[in-house]
């Protein structure tokens, strides 16, 4: 009986991403002196996909950090749910604002006058908003109390005294202990007709909430003095109801209009805000989908790069293959190489983008001194400083698609490179 012969073993190439295939790899990343415009042309996909990843992040950073500024300045003076009556006027407010704060993930209920006004100080006139505030309640307001620069909320004695923001105390020429006259066209009825109400009132307090518009617009008296100014004798205009979470504004909003017990009209922050997160939030997707577009840039640069790489390494490929290279290992070398420059180039930008996001203010200054001009405008922009806030997932997701992208952009070249015929490669050699 013969015995069986066995086959002789196959060779299966080398282990995929092995030590041979790095080499490999790490070589044609290194130009020679031929090399020098692939060399220029990696060298551009790397400082395109840097500065794209950190761009964008920088970008994201600081439009949620605008957002998220904007939001707590917002609702940091204006309470997130607002009370307002119907069907009479609201003379019943201090059981109104009792009954409210007693329901689950209500922080406070806060009655208030609020009305229109003149304001005129030494040289300049401007409209303001005044609101009127009970002693008690004045302190549950974190946009003014956290906020004060100069004097004290407890001196809004009911017999009178203002706190007004800095940059309308600045504008209007009032310093601490200044009087700042009103003028409201609600004043008192004669045969004549209504004649305004002019009066002046001690500023006892400066406050600055770091948002521009507030900053100049609104002036907080005693409650009591602004229902005898706007002619609300035992009224209140609405009653601003702070939430222990602004999301739960439409959960509690049934609740809220069973315990106030009469005709109200209920609006939350969402509603009277929603115009300009609406905004924001468009403003931030259009910009990423724009800055998306220098990474992807980068990743053609890749791809013509890569290209030109494997036309210019034929000869190379051709050999390798006769050598006993397969198909498989020649399309990992050049998925290595084209991958190495997207994958550094992503964390350099990562590592730019964050130091840029952590000196972002520093950076603005710097600008600004540098030009002589106002980059980040108050007036414009309604905060005082340039925000950034980083957020985790939204920075990884910026990670994994400046990497897929990359990635993406190496597989045809690479693919390319594997289906090169070594006889065609060197049949003129």
């Amino acid at each position: 009986m013969a015995k069986r012969t066995s086959a002789p073993a196959r060779t299966n190439g080398t282990r995929p991403f092995s030590r041979f295939e790095w080499m490999i790899a790490g070589r044609y990343l290194r130009s020679r002196r031929r090399e020098t415009f692939i060399s220029v042309i990696a060298g551009f996909s790397f400082a395109g996909i840097m500065l794209g990843v950190a761009t964008l992040i920088v970008v994201m950073a600081v439009m949620n950090g605008f957002r998220s500024q904007l939001f707590d300045k917002i609702l940091g003076l204006n309470g997130h749910v607002i009370v307002q009556p119907m069907d009479s006027p609201l003379s019943d407010y201090a059981g109104v604002a009792q009954r409210i704060a007693g329901v689950s993930g209500v922080v406070s209920a806060i009655p208030l006058v609020e009305g229109q006004a003149l304001a005129s100080g030494e040289n300049a006139s401007s409209g303001v908003l005044v609101r009127g505030i009970r002693d008690e309640d004045m302190s549950r307001i974190p946009g003014v109390s956290n906020n004060i620069r100069l004097g004290a909320l407890a001196d809004l004695t009911p017999k009178g005294g203002v706190a007004i923001g800095t940059r309308l105390a600045m504008s209007l020429g009032l310093a601490l202990g200044d009087r700042l006259t009103l003028v409201s066209p609600k004043g008192n009825v004669t045969p004549l007709g209504v004649t305004p109400r002019i009066k002046s009132y001690p500023v006892v307090a400066i406050f600055e909430i770091g948002m521009s518009e507030y900053d100049s617009t609104f002036v907080f008296m005693p409650f009591e003095e602004a229902q005898i100014y706007f002619n609300m004798d035992g009224q209140a205009s609405a009653v601003e109801i702070y939430l222990r979470h602004p999301d739960l504004a439409g959960t509690l909003r049934p609740q809220i209009e069973t315990a106030a017990e009469r005709q109200v009209l209920v609006t939350d922050w969402r509603e009277r805000n929603a115009t300009f997160f609406s905004a924001l939030e468009v403003e931030r997707n259009v910009m990423f989908l724009i800055l998306m577009l220098i990474v992807l840039v980068a990743a053609l640069n890749i791809i013509s790069g890569l290209t030109m790489l494997v036309k210019d390494k034929s000869h190379d490929i051709a050999i390798l293959r006769t050598m006993g290279a397969t198909r498989g290992a020649i399309m990992r070398i050049f998925f290595m190489t084209g991958a190495a420059i997207g994958t550094i180039g992503t964390f350099a930008g990562f590592l730019l983008g964050v130091v840029i996001c952590l000196n972002v203010e520093t950076i603005r200054q710097f600008i600004g001194r540098l030009t002589q001009t106002d980059v980040f405008s108050p007036e414009l922009y309604f905060l005082s400083q340039l925000p950034a806030e980083m957020d985790t997932g939204e920075t990884v997701s910026v990670i994994l698609m400046a990497l897929g992208l990359s990635y993406l952009a190496t597989l045809y070249p690479a693919w390319r490179a594997a289906r090169l015929d070594p006889v065609e490669a060197l049949r003129y050699e």
